[in-house]
This record gives structure tokens, C-alpha cells and sequence, in this order.
């Protein structure tokens, strides 16, 4: 909370009891009562005022939750509350004197504020007084001149005792030392004070005794008893016939407080009927304490009194002096003067502040209190009556719980999202002429709660993602904002379901929880999925969580990735191949065919979609190019001519099929075509093999040729290492070079098969031994295409280093020797063989 004040006038804060009805809940039942207590002044720190919590009807076990504290608008906290909010004890030295002065009952105000629910008690503590002072004179010599012809009876009024304390330990009575010429006479004002006069019994002689000296003690009620005394002298003067008179016995003034230093107050006024230096009189002071010489002065000769310090109504609302006159034969009279401030409205109300609740959730429902607000004016009347606004139009009120105390109600619903503070400035004006007010700034933050769910930006996302995309790429990012704060206003996103992957499947996409990212899971594949949809939740991270959702429909776009496939006649091949007739189709166009004559068309499709599928036919190779022509976009085949007798019987037409994307894929078809002018003088041709036909058996026998040469080479192999072991174990002499390198994990793990040399053709072909050393690889065998069949030679003849039957210079044996260092890595060379005729 922050708080800012401003005030005119401004004063610094009094003494203020507060008066008001107070609400004391005990078992479930509000009582109208006051809690009172009573401690003597001048207690400790720390001492016991009373059992606050108990008296108030809170229980130790719920006074956690109530927050029991306390609020007073004195400037000085005299009381504070345990740790455990449980009794109410002294916070510093009380004097009752210093705080209330003569006031009697002094007593102290603070309200005690407890929440859940909210409510505000009102105590009232009274300082009783203890004597802790004693009585005190203002003089403590006093001097008085007395006319030796004064008459018995006169009374001359004596110095006044002062007693700060009140009630029996206040100034109760005066003493005075025996003595046959004089006596004490004891007055009580209407105040209350007692004032003392010395009485003269007898007739004073000045030739037998000039001086007369008395001792005057002023003494308390208290236990144990204080006094105080005050020494008087009496000089005994010639006779002065007449003494001087005041106009008043008692002089009454009201002053208004504040009076300019200067002012001239009052004016007393005393006359003597003697004549020259017997009816001058002089004015003085007699009796007045230390604190109201400060305020006033007293002119000797005129008698004006006038203002030498500030006077204050709040500090002191009435002043009591005596002043006596002296003329010049020292006679001497007397007169009291009683003044009575008038307050004017000097001070601004103040105002003190207790937050309730700050920040205030703002689920909080009307009426619920979230300050307490303290006002005080030490002005009296009118000028001290205060009351209190709220400027602005704020969802908050002010309430009066007491004469002095107001409550800020929350008057209608918070919204965090809408204002997330408020700046109340709260103005305490009194009723005086002029007015004057003080304000307080009190900033009230509200506190979020969960009351509003995720909003996405969109309640519909739409996303394009061309297909053969890489497992991971990222699809959309969805967003949505929560207006809350904090964990409230965090968001997560989820999948909520929706088309996006079947029942038991792997989900297309995924979507990060923090971003909201959505993330291809695989690659999509236009044909086989070109759109889906996709549920996705966002949720807050308040509790109860809210949640919302929105759709996201994933368009997958197409790429060219599928070749045109030709249906007819390639699907007609492949039915005929099925059904056991003949494997390529064929047209028959009669010789008498014009140009133009349609011949067959080309059908294909693409799976792909839009440009990606739109086909287009060319002719790329022909018997007689210029006898046929392919239609761009039908794919029908025509004749470009007409047929002639040259023409050859077959013509074999080869088109390609494109489609338009980027890049363009393309598939062929072959249409062989038969000129005749019927078909049975077509079937002589069709009977006959064609030349392509040949090609593909010869490739077939062929192929199957070297599936079986390759069998043979690797029995041939595996007998070939059966042998070489055992002829490892049974020469351990020393066996032969070739047979060097023949040792553990030194032989290809698939092994070789030699064939033996041929005399007819030229067939070259390698073959390894063995593996080569560490740290490099050698191929096993890099074998060339298979040759025909031939006989493979064994692994003696091969060892004995027999060549075919018919050697030729071309053949060579092994071009390189091995190592004869048997302890060092073998490397094994390659064997090169070949034979011509």
C-alpha cells in the first residue's frame, strides 16, 4: 500500500478521546458495550492493560484467522498487543499529567479490528492518576508590606500552590506556622483550586518589631502525603490612610486563541483617594505560574495586559492570574483574573489509515470492508465536527461505524482485468468558518482469481503443408491469451482430438505445451491423406484450471511426386501375360487406311492432383516416324499419312506420357502395330517372333546361366577351405608359398571358387585368397559378370600349378609373391587368369 497526505492548516495530531458505540461479538451475539480498562499511570513497558482477546469473545484457536490488531489516531502508541494477540499491554511510560492535564477522566481510545468476518471494537482505557507529584509554589520567598494601621480582619492573598495530579492527590489543603498576629484563611474557587489568604488578628507595631516571618505549606491528599512550602516576609510600614481599589474584584476576558503577539488583552484598573505619591499606583502580577508569564504581560503603570506568546485553545483553555495594585504609601490590592479562550478553527482534520485488505481479491462481494479510516480535529464545536467523502466514481463507499471512525466498502464487483488498482482519495472536511480539510491517498491493488478462460486468436486455424514434408516440421502455431495474471494467466496447449490420427494410430502432429507450436509427426503423403482436423485445448494454469478450443484443419498441398501410369496398353499386356495369350498388344491398321485414321489411344493416369495430373502425349520413336502422330492431350494415335505398300507389315510406336509439374515426370508406352487389310491376313505376322521377343529370351537364358555358375563357384569354395585346413595341419614343414597366407581369420568369409582356364572366347576374371592386412579392406572377390559353364578345377591341380590343357601366352600366374617373413601381416595379391584360343 502506498499512502500520500496533504493537508492545509495542517497540525500536528492532540489528544482526542473517542466517544462511540461500540459492537462487542461473544458467542455469536453482538452486545452493544464498551470495553473498558483501567491502569494506573507511570506503569512499564510490557505491563498488563488486560486480556483483550478473552474480553472481545475470541478463543485462542480462532484468533489466528481473526488478525486481531489494533488502530489509534494519537501521534504516540501507548499500547501494543502480545505476540500472540492475546492480551493488550503498556507500549511506553504513561503520564497522565502530560497527555490530559487537569482533565478528569483521562482516557485513551483505540479501536481493536478483527476479519473473517470483519468487525471493529472500541476501547477505552483510563489513566488514573497516582501522586507522583508534590504541591509547588510559583515563589517560594514571598514578600508583603503591611500599614502598621491596618485593622485587624484585613486579608492579603497569598501566594497559590500548584499540584499537577487530580482528585485527592491534587492540592487539598494549606498550613500555616502558628503565629498571634496572623491566621490562615483557605478559599475554594468555583474551579475547584484552594487559595490561600493571611488574615491579620491584631494591630501591627512597627516600633517593636518590623519584619514578621511566616512559612506557608501547601499539602496533597495522597498516600503517602506530598507537600510543598513557601517562605513569607512581612514588612511593617508607616500609616497610609487610603489603600488602593480595582474596579472588579474579579476581571473575566475572553480571548480568541491565536492572537497576534502585541495584542493588547485586557486592562485593570485600580484608584486610590490619597493624594500625591500615596495615589500612584503600580500594577504587578502576584500570583501567576511560570508558563502564563509566557503569554502575558503586565504593564506597571496603565494596567494593560497584552499578549506575549501563542495562545492555544487545544493547549490550554483558560488561564487564572492575581494582580495587585501598590500605590506609594504601600498599600497594596488585589483582583483576579479569570481568561477564557475561544477556539477558532485552526487545525485540519486528520486521518489515519488501516488497509483491511490490499491487494483485495476481485471475487470480493459488496460490503465486504477493506480499510478503516480514523478521523480526529482538535478544534471543539462545530469547528471539530468532521465529516468524510471519496472522490470519484469508485466501486467503494464510505460507511460510519462510529462518531469517528468510517469503513471503505467495496460498494460493487472488482474486475482485475478492467482496473487492476485504485487511487482513492479520501477528503475529511469540518463544519468550520472556513472549513478546512486534509485528504489521504489510499492505493488498493485487487488480486486475480481465476474467472476468465484462454481466448484464441482464431476460433478456426486453417494450415497448408506440402506433402514429403520432414518428420518434425513445423505446421502452425496456434495462440491464446489469457487475461488473468500470474499462474492464472499462463497457458498450456493440448490435442483435444479430433481427425488428425484413427483410434490406436500415431497422431499426425503434435503441439508443444509452451509455444503452442503444432509439429508434423511424419511425413504426409498427399494421396493418401489431403486434409485433416485437429482439436487442440488451451489451459490455464489456474485451480480450478479453464480451458478452451479451437480447430486447426490442415490442408496437405500436392507435389509431383508420382510418374504418370499408363493403363492401355500397358494394363492390356499385363491381362493378356495373365491369361496365357500373347504379352504385347497389338493393332491392326488396314492398308487402306487414310491419314488420320485413329490406330489406338494412349490411357494413363497420375495420382498426383491439379497441374501435378495433367498428362500430355508425345511420340518419341517409331518404325516409320512419319506414319504416325499422338494427339497432345488425348493421347489417341493416328496416321500422319496414308499407308503405303512400302510400308513394312510391323510397326512398333513408342509415346511418352508427361504430366506438368516441376519437374515433370514422365512413363512410356509401346503400341506395336500390324498393316493389313484383315486379320487373318494379320495372323502370319503375328505368329512370327518378333525381333524384341528374341532379345528378351536370349537376356533370360542368359541370366539364368550365371544364377547357376554362381551356385557352382560356391560349392566349388567351400570344398576348396575344407582342403586347405587339413593340408594346413598335415604340413607343418613348411608349406607351400601360395599357401603362406593361410592362417587364422585370413581367408574372405565368402570365399572363392577357381574355374579352370577356357579355351574358347576370351573371359578375364579376378579373385582374392585372403583378406588384406589391418587398417585397409580389400574386397573378397570382385567377380565379373559370370561366363558360360565350365569345370572347376580342384584344390590339388590348383596348388600343383597346372594350366589348361591349352595354354596360351596371355595367361600368367600370380603376379606377386608373398612375404616371406611369416611372423609379419600377410597380404595375399589377386590372382589374374584368363585364356583365349
Amino acid at each position: 500500500m502506498e499512502v500520500r497526505s496533504a493537508a492545509q492548516g495542517w497540525v500536528g495530531a492532540g489528544r482526542v478521546a473517542l466517544l462511540a458505540a461500540v459492537l462487542l461479538c461473544v458467542w455469536g451475539r453482538a452486545a452493544a458495550e464498551r470495553v473498558r480498562y483501567a491502569i494506573p499511570e507511570e506503569l512499564g513497558r510490557g505491563s498488563l492493560v488486560g486480556p483483550l482477546a478473552r474480553d472481545l469473545g475470541l478463543s485462542a484457536d480462532e484468533l489466528p484467522a481473526r488478525k486481531l490488531r489494533i488502530v489509534t489516531s494519537d501521534e504516540k502508541q501507548y499500547f501494543t498487543l502480545e505476540e500472540d494477540n492475546t492480551n493488550l499491554r503498556v507500549n511506553g511510560r504513561i503520564d497522565r499529567e502530560s497527555i490530559c492535564g487537569a482533565m478528569s477522566p483521562c482516557v485513551l481510545s483505540l479501536e481493536a479490528v478483527v476479519e473473517n468476518p470483519f468487525d471493529i471494537f472500541h476501547v477505552s482505557v483510563t489513566i488514573q492518576d497516582i501522586n507522583d507529584n508534590a504541591p509547588q509554589f510559583d515563589r517560594e520567598f514571598v514578600t508583603i508590606e503591611i500599614i502598621e494601621s491596618t485593622p485587624p480582619g484585613t486579608r492579603f492573598p497569598l501566594n497559590s500552590g500548584r499540584d499537577p495530579d487530580i482528585g485527592v492527590n491534587s492540592l487539598q489543603n494549606y498550613e500555616l506556622t502558628p503565629n498571634p498576629l496572623f491566621s490562615l484563611l483557605v478559599k475554594e474557587s468555583p474551579d475547584g483550586t484552594k487559595h490561600a489568604e493571611l488574615v491579620l488578628e491584631k494591630f501591627l507595631d512597627r516600633e517593636k518589631q518590623r519584619n514578621h516571618h511566616l512559612i506557608l505549606t501547601a499539602v496533597d491528599g495522597g498516600d503517602p502525603v506530598r507537600s510543598g512550602t513557601a517562605q513569607i516576609k512581612i514588612n511593617v510600614t508607616d500609616a497610609n490612610d487610603n489603600p488602593p481599589v480595582f474596579t472588579k474584584e474579579i476581571y473575566t476576558v475572553r480571548l480568541v486563541e491565536n492572537l497576534p503577539e502585541g495584542s493588547l488583552a485586557f486592562q485593570v484598573k485600580a484608584t486610590d483617594n490619597d493624594e500625591g505619591t500615596n495615589a500612584e499606583i503600580t500594577y504587578s502580577f502576584s500570583e501567576i505560574s511560570k508558563s502564563i508569564r509566557q503569554h502575558f504581560t503586565l504593564d506597571p503603570r496603565t494596567g494593560d495586559v497584552k499578549v506575549t506568546g501563542p495562545l492555544d485553545y487545544e493547549e490550554r483553555k483558560y488561564y487564572e492570574m492575581s494582580v495587585e495594585g501598590r500605590d506609594g504609601g504601600g498599600l497594596t490590592a488585589h483582583a483576579k483574573v479569570h481568561i477564557d479562550i475561544i477556539d477558532v478553527n485552526d487545525h485540519a482534520p486528520t486521518l489515519s489509515l488501516l488497509p483491511i485488505l490490499n491487494p483485495i481479491p476481485e471475487d470480493s462481494v459488496p460490503s465486504t470492508v477493506v480499510a478503516v479510516i480514523n478521523v480526529r480535529d482538535r478544534d471543539s464545536g462545530e469547528n471539530g465536527e468532521v465529516s468524510c467523502k471519496m472522490k470519484g466514481n469508485l466501486p467503494f463507499k464510505l460507511e460510519i461505524s462510529s462518531e469517528n471512525t468510517y469503513k471503505l466498502i467495496i460498494d460493487s464487483a472488482l474486475d482485475r482485468e478492467n482496473v487492476s488498482a485504485y487511487n482513492i482519495t479520501i477528503t475529511a472536511t469540518d463544519r468550520g468558518k472556513p472549513a478546512l480539510w486534509s485528504s489521504r491517498e489510499l492505493v488498493l491493488e485487487v488480486s486475480d482469481v481465476n474467472d476468465n478462460a484462454p481466448v484464441f486468436e482464431e476460433a478456426a486455424y486453417s494450415a497448408y503443408v506440402a506433402e514429403n514434408n520432414a518428420a518434425g516440421a513445423l505446421v502452425l502455431r496456434v495462440q491464446a491469451r489469457d487475461a488473468d495474471a500470474g499462474a492464472n494467466g499462463r497457458v498450456s496447449y493440448w490435442l483435444a482430438g479430433g481427425s488428425a490420427g484413427a483410434a490406436g494410430a500415431a497422431p499426425l502432429v503434435s503441439v508443444e505445451a509452451r509455444s503452442g507450436a503444432l509439429y508434423a509427426q511424419r511425413s504426409l503423403d498427399y494421396e493418401q491423406c489431403r486434409e485433416f482436423t485437429v482439436a487442440v485445448r488451451a489451459q490455464d494454469g489456474g485451480s480450478p484450471a479453464r480451458s478452451s478450443t479451437a480447430t486447426v484443419r490442415v490442408f496437405v498441398l500436392d507435389r509431383n511426386d508420382n510418374a504418370p501410369r499408363v493403363l492401355w496398353p500397358a494394363a492390356a499386356a499385363a491381362a493378356g501375360e495373365a491369361a496365357g495369350g500373347a504379352a504385347t498388344p497389338f493393332e491392326v491398321v488396314p492398308r487402306s487406311a487414310e491419314a488420320g485414321y485413329l490406330v489406338a489411344k494412349v490411357v494413363a493416369v497420375d495420382a498426383d492432383a491439379g497441374r501435378n495430373a495433367w498428362l500430355s502425349y508425345e511420340l518419341v520413336q517409331a518404325s516409320e516416324p512419319a506414319l504416325f502422330r499422338v494427339g497432345l492431350h488425348s493421347g489417341e494415335v493416328r496416321t500422319a499419312r496414308a499407308v503405303s505398300e512400302r510400308d513394312a507389315a510391323k510397326q512398333r510406336v513408342v509415346a511418352v506420357v508427361k504430366d506438368h509439374g516441376q519437374p515433370a515426370l514422365s512413363a512410356t508406352a509401346t503400341l506395336h502395330v500390324v498393316l493389313a487389310e484383315s486379320l487373318q491376313e494379320a495372323l502370319p505376322e503375328l505368329s512370327e517372333r518378333p525381333a524384341g521377343a528374341e532379345e528378351e529370351a536370349a537376356a533370360a537364358a542368359e541370366l539364368q546361366f550365371y544364377l547357376v555358375l554362381a551356385l557352382a563357384l560356391l560349392s566349388a569354395l567351400l570344398v576348396l577351405s575344407v582342403a586347405l585346413a587339413v593340408l594346413a595341419r598335415l604340413r607343418r614343414a613348411g608349406p607351400p608359398a601360395v599357401l603362406r597366407c593361410l592362417g587364422a581369420q585370413r581367408f574372405s568369409l565368402a570365399g572363392a571358387a577357381f574355374p579352370a582356364d577356357f579355351c574358347e572366347g576370351t573371359l578375364p576374371y579376378s579373385y582374392n585368397l585372403c583378406v588384406a592386412a589391418p587398417a585397409r579392406a580389400v574386397p573378397e572377390a570382385a567377380w565379373p559378370p559370370p561366363p558360360p559353364p565350365v569345370p572347376v578345377l580342384s584344390a590339388e591341380e590348383l596348388l600343383g600349378g597346372d594350366s589348361c590343357e591349352k595354354p596360351s601366352s596371355n595367361c600368367s600366374a600370380i603376379e606377386g609373391e608373398v612375404s616371406a617373413q611369416p611372423d609379419l601381416p600377410q597380404v595375399c595379391k589377386t590372382v589374374s587368369t584368363c585364356c583365349s584360343p
